[in-house]
């Protein structure tokens, strides 16, 4: 069947009309069918089938980036805070953000950079402050805190910028607690 079925599709996809040897008269016709219908069966067996190359990971979703972001915000509201905040997924995408009125411009570009080097590097920003030197991307202040699944499976980190040190990282914690993930704080 896969010998007719490479047999006959070249002539049907370039519209030559040449019999397949020992055809009779329209049964190239029903031939041309035949192995349309396979390889049809075959595609549709091959889409449908899981790509063994690939594994399923969990992946930062913007509705637990949200609540993420959003009790933060709740939280430095309670303490009469202002400050700017960054979600980020495990590759360092900004996934959402938020800058309280009152924070100072700049205060968000620094939220930012704390959460991507928390994310990229898989490291509170407070850790990687005490490595020595900087890195491309590596924040030297306390804010950046990666967070993964209960299993382990890294999904990113917030930065928070605008208060004390301890309390960017509280702010953040509550965040992280809130959507049911892991801190890493160390």
């Amino acid at each position: 069947m896969f010998a007719a079925l490479f047999f006959c599709l070249p002539p049907v996809l370039c519209g030559n009309m040449v019999k397949p040897c020992g055809m009779a008269a329209g049964e190239e016709k029903t031939m041309h069918l035949k192995s349309a219908s396979a390889m049809s069966l075959l595609m549709a067996a091959l889409a449908m089938s899981p790509a063994s190359a690939q594994s399923q990971r969990a992946v930062l979703d913007y509705e637990t980036a949200a609540i993420i972001r959003d009790t933060c915000l709740n939280w430095a509201n309670e303490r009469d805070l202002d400050v700017s905040i960054a979600v980020f997924n495990d590759a360092g995408v900004l996934v959402t953000s938020a800058h309280m009125d009152g924070t100072a411009t700049a205060i968000a570009e620094v939220a930012q950079w704390k959460g991507r080097s928390a994310a990229t590097y898989r490291v509170p920003s407070a850790v990687t402050a005490n490595w020595g030197g900087p890195g491309p991307g590596m924040a030297n202040w306390g804010g950046g805190v990666p967070f993964t699944t209960a299993d382990g499976m890294p999904l990113g980190a917030i930065g928070v910028s605008g208060a004390e040190t301890e309390d960017d990282i509280a702010c953040g914690l509550a965040g992280i607690a809130a959507a049911g993930l892991v801190s890493r704080e160390n």
